[in-house]
């Protein structure tokens, strides 16, 4: 169809040009590999990925309130003592 000439500093992965052509170029492919290789969730899957994250928030709420309890008594006795 149609003969297009390349420049050679275009394809030259030691020169700037080429090295990040040939950056964009792996990109655009492992994106590509991925993209295809993607599958949307079956209706289990996605029951599972919401109970496990809905696990992980009530266990990380629960730690983080856990520690605020206990840390508001020690910070008033450190707080009394000084004043």
């Amino acid at each position: 169809m149609f003969d297009v000439k390349v420049p050679e500093f275009v394809v030259d992965e030691n020169h700037p040009v080429g090295y990040l052509i040939s950056g964009i170029q792996t990109f655009v492919h492992d994106s590509v590999r991925l993209i295809r290789k993607c599958t949307k969730p079956n209706k289990k899957e996605y029951t599972n990925i919401v109970y496990a994250c809905s696990f992980g928030f009530l266990i990380m709420g629960f730690i983080g309130y856990t520690i605020k309890l206990v840390f508001i008594p020690i910070n008033n006795i450190f707080v009394d003592v000084a004043e």
